[in-house]
């Protein structure tokens, strides 16, 4: 939180760095329909100096389904998308171009089901479990979440009143996390099939973490009054 606190102060400061005048500036709103990488959704943009505006923004409704392997389990994952952000958007030469810095607050987890590709026995931590002792692998797999700092740029006319075209493009830390358990629970009572699964759950998160940052892209249309 402390890094998103920075960088919006940052673009504060290059704001008031700049020579425009703010009382020659008309303030506008603009309302937008946005679609992209994190869902559908909507934003309000206030276009409070020439140089600066304020924006938050809220999508969700996009799944995403994708399965990985893992010790000769394929990993069926199918992933919710939704976030909400709030962002300073500075337009260093007053037009239409602009860089973004601010918070999100990102929602992508996934429902995750593992199958044994012998389909007979899973292997855990380099040992092996019969599915028909241990039942399923299943679990959550958590890709951001939390107030995650944000940074973009994109292009928006909410400098002029009327209808308008916008898109962005930007990146949203990860926080990535895995949890695993068994349909038949044995793990409760297993305290060596217990730390197998800790240990699958700790290698799953290393192949899922290794991109620190989650792409965010959005277009949208606007109307600016």
């Amino acid at each position: 939180m402390k890094k998103t606190l920075s960088l919006l102060a940052g673009v504060v400061v290059m704001a008031a760095a700049t020579q425009v005048s703010a009382d020659a500036f008309e303030k506008r709103v603009s309302i937008g329909a946005v679609a992209g990488t994190t869902g559908f959704g909507g934003d309000v943009s206030w276009r409070f100096h020439q140089n600066l505006a304020l924006t938050g923004r809220y999508t969700d409704g996009l799944d995403y389904d994708t399965d990985f392997d893992e010790d000769d389990i394929t990993y069926d994952a199918d992933f919710g998308m939704k976030a909400s952000s709030l962002k300073v958007d500075y337009f260093p030469f007053g037009g239409r171009f602009f860089l973004s810095a601010g918070a999100m607050m990102p929602d992508i987890d996934a429902n995750v089901t593992g199958t044994p590709n012998d389909g007979r026995s899973y292997e855990l931590n380099g040992v092996d479990y019969s599915s028909a002792e241990i039942g399923s692998v299943v679990g959550t797999a958590t890709l951001a979440d939390g107030v995650q700092p944000y940074v973009g740029l994109g292009w928006r006319s909410s400098n002029a009143p009327g209808f308008g075209f916008f898109s962005e493009f930007g990146v949203v830390a990860t926080n990535v996390d895995v949890s695993l358990r068994t349909t038949n629970g044995f793990e409760n009572i297993d305290p060596a099939l217990r730390e197998d699964i800790r240990a699958e759950e700790a290698s799953l998160k290393d192949d899922i973490d290794k991109l620190p940052v989650f792409p965010v892209a959005v277009v949208g249309i606007s109307y600016t009054f």
